[in-house]
């Protein structure tokens, strides 16, 4: 088993993303990053604590490479936008990934090179080290499946569904 912890914007997004992977075995959507002792939607939304909306993608590698988990990340938002995803602006909505040491730093590293080559513009996307996690209320876990009517959801998220199934449907389950 392996967990990745990665911010790409809305958690929402990256929720509803990688809940369709196979191999995937669980995905928490969180705050990380910042220094606020105890942070929730609204304080976190405000852009005043430092953290990021982020997920904990916890995986079977032997099921789904690790790549392939990171390739997704970089499909699923613009890693070339600063501290922005379409309308959500904001830090709280910025492009990093929390490594939890060298290794993974690397390997986080290697991945924004590899991804990098499919963008004109520079990837923006931070390597931060792993802090405290907080998760996020219930009502944003799996906010996508339990609201795939909501116009957030119908406008932003079900085009990075597509695009994933488009890209990757060897990896989805649904």
């Amino acid at each position: 088993m392996r967990e990745l912890t990665l911010a790409g914007g809305c958690f929402w997004c990256l929720d509803a993303v990688y809940r369709r992977v196979r191999g995937v075995l669980d995905v928490v959507s969180g705050y990380t990053g910042g220094a606020h002792p105890d942070p929730d939607y609204e304080a976190v939304c405000s852009g005043a604590t430092g953290h990021a909306e982020a997920v904990r993608v916890r995986y079977d590698a032997s099921v789904v490479p690790t790549d392939v988990i990171l390739q997704m990340f970089f499909t699923s938002h613009d890693p070339t936008s600063l501290n922005r995803q379409g309308h959500d602006v904001g830090t709280q909505y910025r492009s990093a990934m929390f490594y939890r040491d060298e290794a993974e730093r690397q390997l986080f590293a290697s991945a924004i090179a590899d991804a990098q080559r499919l963008y004109r513009r520079p990837i923006v996307t931070t390597l931060e080290p792993a802090a405290a996690w907080f998760d996020a209320e219930d009502v944003h876990q799996g906010f996508y499946d339990a609201r795939p009517f909501n116009g957030y959801c119908r406008v932003v998220i079900d085009p990075k569904i597509a695009k994933a199934r488009e890209h990757y449907a060897v990896w989805l389950e649904r």
